[in-house]
């Protein structure tokens, strides 16, 4: 399946980096080389499950305009209603000094 010839491993496996052929030969000594790949697809699986848990936790480029975007849309939007107030509140000042 693969062999390691002076410090350079071979590998007739797509995908398969130096890590997880070293975890591999450590579980085929203690396995037989098809319980070995299933442990190896067992840990790989379950790594990506947690990733894909975890996936909404991560802030992406995208989310981070779209982030960016709805604080400059969020200030636009206080700017806008600080102004109708401080003109409604001008306006009830003037209205009650006419008034008098």
């Amino acid at each position: 399946m693969f062999k390691i010839e002076t410090n350079y491993i071979y590998a007739n496996f797509k995908g398969m980096t130096t890590l997880r052929l070293k975890v591999y030969d450590i579980f085929k000594n203690r396995f037989n080389e098809k319980e070995a790949e299933l442990v190896i697809e067992y840990f790989e699986n379950k790594a990506e499950e947690k990733y894909a848990i975890k996936k909404d936790l991560f802030l992406t480029k995208q989310d981070k305009v779209e982030l960016v975007e709805k604080i400059e849309s969020s200030k636009t939007d206080i700017i806008k209603w600080m102004v109708a107030m401080w003109i409604a509140q001008m306006a009830a000042i003037v209205f009650i000094i006419i008034r008098k």
